[in-house]
């Protein structure tokens, strides 16, 4: 499964950057405006679980061409110590030509982890938003799995985002995700610590994932 996964998913992204360079269209988020909304809820993990947090360590992982870290960069939130992780070996070239002084790993966490420091949080922006020829039941075995080992890395959090199903239509190239199913496997397998946004006017939903959640009050 997770040959087929390499050999699709990270093939399509690299064709993406091939045919586009370093843009949202090099990383196949179709619509520039829509870019920052989602890197601002992806990041909103940390004041979710704890309010004025001094300084988190985050780990983008599937970080791509380090797009997160520009726009950390772009809004002055300096208590985010970034790092990025990918598998393709072109990506993680591309990002650290861009920002050589920032930790990039290109580890197969399935295979070995062995390797990454701690994490605060680990945010997966479009990790699970496409399938593309993958069947929704080989999609979601590789999430399952992928999902498990990243929460098992992060110290206090995990944020992702998959496509809703509360959709006019679902293009068959996309992974939708029904949120009962969802449900029942982080309360069964993960946490029961979640927080689903569905909240910002996109056709996907975002999931926070915690370790031991802090009150705000």
């Amino acid at each position: 499964m997770k040959k087929r996964y390499l050999e699709t998913i990270v093939k399509h992204y690299e064709d993406c950057l091939e045919k586009h360079g370093d843009s949202h269209l090099g990383v196949d988020w179709p619509k520039l405006e829509d870019v920052n909304k989602r890197y601002k809820v992806m990041l909103e993990i940390v004041k979710y679980y704890e309010d004025n947090a001094p300084s988190s360590t985050l780990l983008d992982f599937g970080s791509g061409a380090a797009h997160l870290l520009q726009y950390i960069k772009d809004q002055g939130l300096g208590n985010i110590a970034y790092s990025g992780l990918d598998v393709s070996e072109r990506f993680v070239a591309l990002s650290r030509e861009k920002f050589p002084a920032v930790p990039f790993y290109c580890v197969d966490i399935l295979e070995d982890s062995g390797s990454l420091p701690g994490f605060d949080y680990i945010v997966m922006n479009g990790v699970f938003t496409e399938k593309r020829e993958l069947s929704f039941d080989e999609m979601w075995d590789y999430f399952c799995k992928m999902l498990s080992k990243v929460f098992s890395l992060a110290n206090k959090g995990v944020a992702f985002n998959v496509m809703s199903k509360a959709v006019d239509w679902e293009r068959d190239d996309l992974f939708h995700v029904p949120t009962d199913l969802l449900i029942q496997f982080l309360t069964k397998n993960l946490t029961r610590n979640f927080i689903i946004r569905n909240d910002y006017g996109l056709y996907e939903y975002t999931t926070y994932i915690y370790k031991n959640k802090q009150s705000n009050t």
